[in-house]
């Protein structure tokens, strides 16, 4: 039998020290396993982390965030990554989540430090493919992407 899985602040200082201590600034810690039908974690986020816009094409990966801890401002962007929606998702605040259709692109920046968000989508879990990475936005690691993350938190301001 498994135990308990908590969201609480041991878990919250842990995932913020890890996610500050990663080189991408965020971290994972999955309450499932890999081959459950119903993926299951929660997400340390730091500022400097990037989050490309992306979609997920597959039918069944629609996906829920919730902000648990902190603040982060979600972008969903049409084929031609021109803004439709922004919000801001804080813990506690008018709007602490999102639920995603799946085909639709999106993107976070983190507002505040060690942000925390519990995200749920169907596993089992599959990189991003073709055609779900904007080819209008820089991926992770291009050149560009320093530039297009201060426009993404700008949207903020």
């Amino acid at each position: 039998m498994s135990t308990p899985g908590f969201l609480d602040s041991s878990l919250f200082a842990e995932l913020a020290a890890k996610a500050a201590a990663s080189p991408r600034g965020r971290v994972h810690h999955n309450f499932h396993q890999m081959d459950e039908p119903c993926h299951r974690m929660a997400v340390g986020l730091q500022p400097a982390t990037y989050i490309a816009p992306h979609r997920h094409l597959s039918a069944d990966k629609a996906e829920t965030l919730l902000v648990v801890k902190g603040r982060l401002g979600l972008l969903v962007f049409d084929e031609a990554g021109q803004v439709l929606a922004k919000r801001v998702l804080q813990a506690g605040g008018d709007c602490p989540g999102v639920d995603l259709p799946a085909g639709v692109f999106h993107g976070l920046v983190v507002l505040e430090a060690d942000s925390v968000m519990f995200e749920c989508k169907a596993g089992p879990y599959r990189p991003v493919g073709d055609g779900e990475l904007a080819d209008w936005a820089p991926r992770e690691g291009e050149a560009g992407v320093a530039e297009y993350q201060a426009w993404m938190r700008a949207q903020f301001d």
